[in-house]
């Protein structure tokens, strides 16, 4: 009865009353504004963010492993045994794997544990390299052809147009029939024929970007071309870059076993995972191993090259930002 009565008796209090009797029951604990401007969310990079989301990509990170592990193995593989991978031994020829020769040897005899890891020394040596270098030559030419335009623009998309209808595999032929064959020629041949597609993704990224409100802003305050390649564009394109090499190099070690595989790649004594790949086709029917042992570090190489790649473009893409 007695809070029915104060109920009331509230009720019937005009309301300036009212809003003074709140107003005691009340703390105010005021407005700071510069905590309500403030980001609570901790301050992530660009390149942090996408670390962190690779990381979360299992599977990339499977693939980065192999590749990392393939990759020490071709640098320190061959001295873990006593054999030359160039030394002849025909008392011991075609011996399969055991526990002096852990791969076996070839029919020359040679220890395929020390071929395997020299050949994963030049056929890695092979697609890195000219994958950087199809790189730097798309970017220069793609990113020239994309900012300046007009003229020039259109005078280097029909030369590349008219490289890219001819073969490849006649290129890398006439090619390596003036620079000879080996590793040097094989690096020369993949990178003047590879830039072609960096060179188009390159202008298209160029085109894209040069038209974007900071690019504005840079020419507006007086940026000379090179800044605005160099500190703009490039940057900005790191991500589809990298991702891009990330898939070339696999292409050019699959195009490298392709070569030497048909005998016009990396030439004996010296060898690659091609040149074992040819050697042991020779022999498969009675010894697979020697076929069977560089056809699964080539698949497995590729295989793990392409994963990775494909979660690195998850992880760079910023549309994928959570």
């Amino acid at each position: 009865m007695d809070e029915y009565s104060n109920f009331s008796s509230a009720a019937e209090m005009p309301i300036e009353e009212r809003l003074k009797a709140a107003k005691g029951r009340f703390d105010h604990i005021g407005v700071d504004s510069k905590a309500s401007e403030g980001i609570t969310r901790p301050t992530i990079g660009y390149w942090k963010d996408a670390w962190i989301r690779l990381r979360k990509n299992k599977i990339a990170l499977i693939s980065l492993a192999v590749i990392v592990l393939y990759v020490i193995m071709a640098l320190f593989g061959g001295a873990m045994v006593e054999f030359d991978y160039k030394a002849n031994d025909l008392f011991n020829v075609n011996q399969p794997p055991n526990s002096v020769h852990w791969f076996g040897t070839d029919t020359l005899g040679r220890d395929l544990w020390a071929r395997t890891w020299q050949g994963a020394r030049v056929s890695l040596l092979i697609g890195l390299v000219s994958a950087v270098m199809q790189l730097t030559l798309g970017i220069i030419v793609g990113g020239l052809a994309g900012y300046l335009g007009g003229t020039f623009d259109l005078i280097v998309m029909r030369i590349t147009e008219i490289l890219d209808s001819i073969p490849f595999l006649i290129m890398v032929i006439l090619i390596m029939m003036v620079f000879g064959s080996g590793i040097v020629p094989l690096i020369l041949a993949f990178a003047i024929t590879g830039w072609i597609s960096m060179a188009r993704l390159v202008r298209g990224q160029v085109y894209q970007l040069k038209s974007q409100e900071f690019m504005m802003a840079a020419r507006s305050m007086g940026a000379s071309t090179s800044r605005m390649i160099f500190k703009h564009l490039i940057p900005n394109m790191a991500g589809v870059m990298i991702v891009t090499l990330t898939m070339k190099v696999p292409q050019a070690i699959f195009s490298e076993a392709f070569l030497s595989y048909i005998g016009l790649g990396v030439q004996p004594p010296q060898t690659s995972w091609g040149q074992l790949a040819n050697q042991g086709s020779q022999v498969m029917s009675v010894y697979p191993y020697q076929l069977l042992i560089p056809a699964f570090f080539i698949s497995t190489m590729m295989l793990a090259m392409q994963l990775f790649g494909d979660g690195l473009r998850d992880a760079l893409d910023p549309k994928l930002r959570k």
